[in-house]
């Protein structure tokens, strides 16, 4: 099991972390993973290419000579695909380059993503990112003082609008939420870092609060003893031969 340490953002060591063997931990899938780029890679593209043919090129409409007697080849209109200024035959139209892509597919992409990363070392986590105040010069000395070089992932939540401001300037730092996290831009960057909140299958920080002694002695209104239970019901059946 792969463990990194959380550090804060002057780069001092807070405590470890054992990332979730289902996400960090498994076999990366070569073939899956160039399928699912492919496939985002083909709908981002516009699609808006278009060509004119023949019958949609302005002009043509005339017969450039007659169809005989002249010695050269029959024409009948100027046009054609193989005249200069014609139509375009076969030429590309719109068209939506979208592929379906099942959802485990591209969930298990971006696993063996980050599993990569997480195998050579390239996944960072901080406590949270504290900036007092939108700054670029502190976005770098942040980036300096965890050691990261390169291209780097910063995976930000939605609340974290003081970090995305201080680092948007930067050429080599990628922002992205959360939930718009997938296997294309892990694997073009160099470092993916997350926050504790961001890191995908972190365990809670905190367990939750024990009940305290005066909670535990407060009454659940059911008898606790045997005895309390028959003296109950006693009271019960006498009350009921009253009112017959």
């Amino acid at each position: 099991m792969t463990s990194i340490d959380i550090r804060s953002q002057d780069g001092s060591t807070l405590r470890s972390v054992e990332l979730d063997p289902d996400v960090f931990g498994i076999q990366p899938n070569v073939a899956v993973m160039h399928q699912v780029v492919t496939a985002q890679l083909a709908a981002a593209r516009a699609g808006t290419h278009s060509t004119l043919t023949r019958a949609e090129a302005r002009g043509g409409g005339k017969k450039p000579w007659r169809q005989k007697g002249t010695g050269r080849a029959r024409q009948g209109s100027t046009r054609a695909p193989h005249w200069s200024g014609g139509g375009v035959a076969a030429g590309p139209k719109p068209r939506d380059y979208r592929q379906r892509t099942p959802k485990k597919m591209v969930q298990l992409a971006l696993r063996s993503a980050l599993s990569d990363r997480a195998s050579e070392g390239r996944v960072a986590a901080v406590d949270r990112w504290s900036f007092a105040a939108p700054r670029t010069k502190d976005a770098i000395a942040a980036l300096a003082a965890l050691g990261l070089e390169g291209k780097v992932l910063l995976v930000v939540s939605l609340g974290d609008e003081v970090a995305y401001r201080s680092f948007r300037n930067l050429p080599d730092v990628h922002l992205i939420l959360t939930g718009e996290l997938n296997a294309y831009d892990v694997l073009c960057n160099d470092w993916v870092v997350f926050t504790e909140v961001t890191l995908p299958g972190a365990a809670p920080t905190a367990p939750p609060a024990a009940a305290t002694i005066d909670q535990a002695a407060q009454p659940t209104g059911e008898p606790a003893t045997e005895k309390e239970r028959t003296e109950e019901a006693e009271a019960t059946a006498t009350e009921a031969e009253g009112r017959k």
